[in-house]
């Protein structure tokens, strides 16, 4: 089995492909700041001999060096995610998700890792309207954010030219699922929603509900992480690919569903009403990804659709949160 460095594993996503990799008998290393990420989401693994977490920041490239020591692969989460928490303050989101990034890749390149897979985002296509999303075609970013996540990309890029590393970026698609917090100012749209019905509280939609995004369950993403790691195929190393669904649903159409699924647990939840806002700023009206390029050269076979992967995210919910 191999050694794994999750960065960010105490995040969402870190956590989740951590669980799955233990399951999987690898050895992992977390590195986590905690400046978004939970104890609670790794505390099933803190007695696991396979298991080390490093409380560290990968903006202290000694930490990153530290952290990578005899990792066979690094699965990259670590990053300030949202736009608006970038609009707001896009000095800290670029000191993490570009230096830290860079901290990493030197960190991972000194340590003669295997390969370096990383999440990159669906914000990198910015302006272009073109749908779907194509891997080669993208537009001028609309946010901090979306600048420094296509930055990691042109550094990976860079990285495999001239040093020879192996990467691999996976430019996520609203990725929701277990594990994802609904609190906080920069809580993302599906946790942030089925709290505040269960709390039978009106969630806010920005705008006319007519935005439409392609939601993709975090098993789909853990898939994709695998995938990424474990191909042999040449051609399929050093690229970035779309980690999606394929298919895309307006804010109106997600409403509906977590009504219907929340509703089997409490009936009152269907008589919850929505409230309309304004746009937020940053945001793209529409995001539709093409998974073409996954499928033929990773085999990628999304497993969950937006109403499977809502089920299953309802009821987890449900059972930790209520």
């Amino acid at each position: 089995m191999s050694k794994l460095l999750i960065t960010g594993g105490a995040g969402f996503i870190g956590s989740n492909l951590i669980e799955y990799f233990l399951n999987k008998k690898h050895s992992i290393v977390c590195l986590d700041n905690f400046s978004t990420g939970y104890r609670h989401n790794i505390e099933p693994f803190l007695n696991n001999p396979d298991f080390t977490l490093i409380e560290g920041d990968i903006r202290d490239l000694e930490t990153c060096k530290k952290a990578v020591e005899g990792a066979d692969y690094v699965l990259h989460q670590a990053a300030l995610g949202s736009v608006p928490r970038s609009i707001n303050d896009p000095i800290t989101s670029n000191d993490v998700n570009v230096s830290g990034f860079l901290n990493m890749l030197v960190a991972a390149r000194d340590a003669g890792v295997k390969r370096f897979v990383y999440a990159a985002s669906s914000s990198t296509y910015g302006d272009s309207e073109a749908l779907p999303k194509v891997e080669d075609k993208i537009g001028k970013p609309l946010s901090p954010y979306a600048i420094t996540k296509y930055v990691n990309e042109l550094y990976a890029d860079v990285f495999s030219k001239t040093y020879g590393m192996e990467t691999i970026g996976l430019r996520y698609f609203n990725v929701f699922g277990r594990r994802q917090n609904p609190n906080g100012a920069y809580a993302a749209v599906i946790p942030k929603f089925v709290m505040q019905f269960m709390q039978h509280e009106s969630p806010v939609i920005n705008g006319d509900g007519q935005y439409s995004r392609d939601f993709t369950y975090i098993d789909n993403v853990i898939q994709m992480n695998e995938l990424a790691m474990t191909t042999k195929s040449p051609e399929a190393i050093n690229t970035v690919y779309n980690t999606a669904y394929g298919d895309r649903t307006t804010l109106k159409e997600l409403v509906t569903y977590l009504k219907e699924f929340l509703s089997e647990y409490d009936p009152e939840i269907a008589n919850v009403e929505v409230v309309y806002g304004p746009n937020r700023a940053g945001d793209i009206p529409h995001s539709l990804a093409s998974i073409e390029k996954a499928k033929i050269k990773l085999d990628y076979n999304p497993k969950f659709s937006i109403r499977e992967g809502l089920k299953e995210a309802v009821s987890w919910y449900w059972s930790n949160l209520k």
